[in-house]
């Protein structure tokens, strides 16, 4: 992965833009945060990358990336990689009760007043391929989607997310011709409040193409 915040890429007569979150540019959601700060930036090699690691009985936080305001009605693409070092016992999204993620990456638009929102999971639990705890009101339509479940810990992983399709696919009931709102960025979080157990995931890699 390319260390430069932007890097083009030709695909047929389009042209995009690549643009990579640095581990660094990830700031806190205050909205959605508790005091505790169990993020922090990880190296290997020279690779660097977001480090989470969740220890009862702190507060869920929550990390978020905006996009620039010039880009946000072209999103195409989501990429990221990641990899679980502990899941939060009994884990499931599906669960209200349990709906602790070892690693979560969000993917959120905005049309109007209203808020659309994708988490995108790796669960200790729940069945993967498996959409639940869906929401939907005047403000706020959000659905959690399981790409992960279980599996050895210690593992990357590499996801890649058809912006635009998703969103369709979930919220206009996948109509090929439906108009996407403009995407507003991208969060990421790990948690074990629910559960009171111990969460650890890694995120690398993160990037989204214009």
């Amino acid at each position: 992965m390319p260390a430069a915040l932007a890097v083009l890429l030709v695909s047929g007569a389009a042209l995009a833009r690549e643009t990579a979150i640095e581990p660094g540019q990830w700031r806190v959601i205050d909205r959605d945060s508790g005091p505790d700060r169990y993020y922090s930036i990880a190296h290997e090699g020279p690779t660097s990358f977001l480090r989470a690691r969740y220890r009862p009985p702190m507060r869920t936080t929550s990390l978020g990336w905006q996009a620039p305001d010039d880009a946000r009605a072209s999103a195409r693409t989501l990429r990221w990689s990641w990899r679980v070092e502990a899941f939060p016992t009994g884990g499931n999204e599906c669960d209200a009760a349990r709906a602790d993620s070892a690693a979560a990456v969000y993917a959120t638009w905005k049309r109007g007043l209203r808020y659309y929102a994708l988490k995108f999971v790796w669960s200790t639990a729940a069945t993967k391929g498996s959409t639940c705890n869906t929401k939907r009101n005047p403000f706020v339509a959000q659905d959690s989607v399981v790409l992960e479940s279980g599996g050895p810990v210690g593992e990357w992983r590499r996801e890649e997310i058809d912006l635009p399709g998703e969103f369709r696919r979930h919220f206009e009931g996948g109509d090929a011709s439906a108009s996407v709102p403009d995407f507003v960025g991208v969060g990421v979080l790990t948690d074990g409040d629910q559960t009171q157990s111990e969460s650890a995931a890694d995120y690398a890699g993160v990037a989204v193409v214009f």
